[in-house]
């Protein structure tokens, strides 16, 4: 059970690796023959599992791993000669071939029934030394590469040491040892993780294989675990060897208190960063996963808040996350005022006040060296940090080891000040303050959007109430106009009593409006009432031109189908076409003609208006005619007219076209869908 056990796990572990291998992308020799010793390993393991049952003679164990063997000592001969091309010319080396000899040998004195077994093993035990004179001769070759290729020297060196101790073993006593078989399977997955470390190193192969730092963190644990638990059980069974009757308990109490150190072990946050820091420092050549790093910094700036101070709140537990700080404080300068506007702090003292004291200092050093701060490399090496004002102060009172400076256009935005306690802090080298900065210039551009995202909300609100303003003012504009015109008629007409009534009314109608207007104005609502009503339009267009446009010369003419209706908002609507009816008869002499036509045409009533006035250039149509604030009237218009009407036929589902002709006059079409309804 345990010999099946061991060889499975062993199986797994390099059928996994063979995966991780075919998924690169890049080929060489070097990787395919890399491959084909990991798939001949994995067969072999799958071979020794006895209850698979392929293997149930001796000698079938000495043919497996001389053909194991035989494989691996091609790959090592690819790696001597740096052979990356062809298979055909790396087997004609007359080096590869030397190499080569002993381990086919070997192959075909397994399957050899003439030959005793114990010749058998004397000649494997042959072939793992020169495996191990190989390895040797590899190493000393590596140069200046020895630390790429000493997990590799590691693994197939304690592997073939075990084989050489196996063979040699059973060459003397002519018989294999089954404890050595069962131990090996164990063996050899224990020492898998060096070859992938190897792959890892070596960047020559051009094999591509990641492994993530939890992945290596929480394997070192396994392996850690298992190494104590097999020095307890090792304790325990020379107790139970030497004690005699007591020798039992003794064994079950060891165990338990093995077991509670374990856990203590696991549970240390001190033991579990030291070893991160182990890890790091030794198996890989950056300290960060910046695609893990990059992926955990998108998310924590990921939320959906719109409040600035949540939006600041998020940046700096970002900041703090990214190196795995427990103490932050952001800063914002403006006018040369200093402002907290995140702080997080499991502490229960509070360093804030005297630090803050301390950043005119840390301003005015910046705007000479626009550098990361570390009060510990400070304390280390004050000579580099001479440009800072009241340095020994600084480095009694300031209560932050890293203060990171936000730029914003060339200009300090405000800091960053990260701490934790000392057993976490991170000594500052190139790298780190690379990635310090790469964190900064994203977390940066995260807060200065939100800051635009919400000025610019701002100025659409004002932006919003000044347009609306136009428009009352426009309208305002329009009702002037009507009072001016009554008290032009007054003095002529103010005896006539059809005239006091015809004033009174037009009084009664301008008082509305200016009552709708000033509600627009408190309400911050530009659109004002929208119910709607069905109307006949005809009906509409002829009560406009009684109440406004009767007293402007010429007298517009009204044509069409007086059964049309419309479903519109009537005020609106005359609002609009009063504005394109009125420039209309502005701009034509008062012998001229303004004609309003109304007819029904692809599922659409057509309001035209056309005069033999003026004219308008087609560039100015183009250009200015629907451009709001732009007009020809000078401090007598608003320029906001022909822009309003355009908008309006456009929110109901509907559109404005206009033809002109310089000096022969211009058309106005309105566009209505029958029956819109608006919401």
């Amino acid at each position: 059970m345990i010999f099946d056990i061991g060889y499975s796990l062993t199986a797994f572990g390099y059928l996994l690796l063979v995966f991780l291998l075919l998924v690169g992308k890049k080929a060489g020799l070097v990787k395919r023959l890399l491959l084909c010793a990991t798939v001949v390993t994995f067969l072999w393991s799958v071979m020794h599992i006895q209850a698979i049952g392929i293997v149930t003679q001796l000698s079938d164990y000495v043919t497996l791993d001389s053909v194991r063997l035989l494989i691996w000592s091609l790959f090592l001969a690819a790696c001597l000669q740096n052979q990356s091309s062809s298979f055909w010319r790396l087997l004609g080396s007359g080096k590869t071939l030397t190499i080569i000899t002993l381990p086919m040998l070997g192959v075909v004195l397994s399957l050899t029934h003439i030959i005793s077994p114990s010749i058998k093993y004397l000649v494997f035990t042959l072939i793992t030394i020169e495996f191990l004179v190989l390895l040797e001769q590899l190493f000393r070759q590596s140069a200046k590469q020895k630390w790429e290729y000493k997990p590799l020297i590691i693994y197939l060196g304690a592997l073939t040491t075990f084989d050489f101790f196996t063979y040699a073993n059973a060459a003397m006593v002519n018989n294999l040892n089954w404890a050595f078989f069962a131990a090996r399977g164990y063996i050899y997955l224990a020492l898998l993780p060096f070859l992938v470390l190897a792959i890892r190193r070596i960047q020559q192969w051009g094999i591509e294989i990641f492994v993530s730092r939890e992945v290596v963190m929480h394997s070192t644990l396994l392996m850690l675990s298992g190494v104590y638990l097999l020095v307890m059980a090792l304790l325990g069974y020379i107790v139970n060897y030497f004690g005699g009757e007591w020798g039992a308990p003794i064994q079950i109490a060891l165990f338990l208190i093995a077991i509670a150190l374990l856990l203590s072990l696991f549970l240390s946050h001190e033991f579990r960063t030291k070893l991160k820091v182990f890890i790091t420092k030794n198996f890989y050549a950056n300290q960060f996963d910046y695609r893990v790093e990059w992926v955990a910094l998108t998310q924590r700036l990921s939320i959906e808040t719109k409040s600035l101070p949540d939006i600041y709140q998020a940046a700096l537990i970002a900041w703090m996350q990214g190196i795995k700080y427990r103490q932050g404080l952001l800063v914002k300068l403006s006018n040369d005022q200093t402002q907290i506007v995140a702080q997080k702090s499991p502490y229960e003292e509070n360093i804030s006040h005297k630090s803050l004291q301390l950043v005119p200092d840390i301003v005015a050093f910046m705007a000479k060296k626009p550098w990361i701060i570390d009060l510990l490399e400070m304390q280390k090496m004050p000579e580099m940090y001479e440009e800072l004002p009241n340095r020994n102060e600084f480095m009694k009172s300031f209560g932050y080891q890293l203060t990171l400076p936000i730029f914003k256009n060339q200009e300090l935005w405000g800091l960053v000040m990260l701490n934790s306690p000392e057993l976490e802090t991170r000594t500052i080298n190139w790298e780190l303050r690379d990635y310090l900065t790469a964190v900064t210039d994203q977390t940066a551009n995260f807060i200065f959007q939100a800051e635009s995202s919400q000025a610019l909300a701002e100025n659409a609100q004002f932006a919003a109430f000044n347009r609306m303003s136009a428009f009352v003012v426009h309208d305002l504009k329009n009702v002037l106009a009507q009072v001016n015109l009554l008290l032009a008629n007054a003095k002529q007409h103010k005896s006539n009593p059809e005239f006091i009534d015809d004033t009174f009314e037009t009084l009664e109608h301008t008082k509305a409006r200016m009552d709708k207007m000033l509600k627009q104005l408190m309400d911050k609502s530009v659109d004002g009432d929208r119910r709607t009503s069905t109307t006949k339009i005809i009906d509409l267009i002829e009560e406009l031109i009684e109440t406004k446009c009767k007293s402007i010369l010429p007298h517009p003419t009204v044509s069409g189908d007086v059964s049309l209706t419309i479903n519109i908002e009537p005020e609106k609507f005359a609002n609009v076409l009063y504005h394109i009816v009125s420039n209309a008869q502005q701009a034509t002499n008062n012998d001229g003609k303004v004609n309003i036509v109304v007819e029904e045409a692809d599922n659409l009533i057509h309001v035209v208006v056309c005069d033999n006035g003026s004219g308008m250039t087609q560039s100015f149509i183009n250009e200015k005619l629907f451009v709001p604030f732009e007009t020809t009237k000078g401090n007598a218009g608003m320029g906001i007219g022909a822009y309003d009407a355009k908008t309006y036929m456009e929110s109901i589902g509907g559109s404005l076209s206009v033809t002109s002709i310089v000096g022969e006059g211009s058309q106005f079409t309105l566009n209505i869908p029958k029956l819109k309804e608006i919401d």
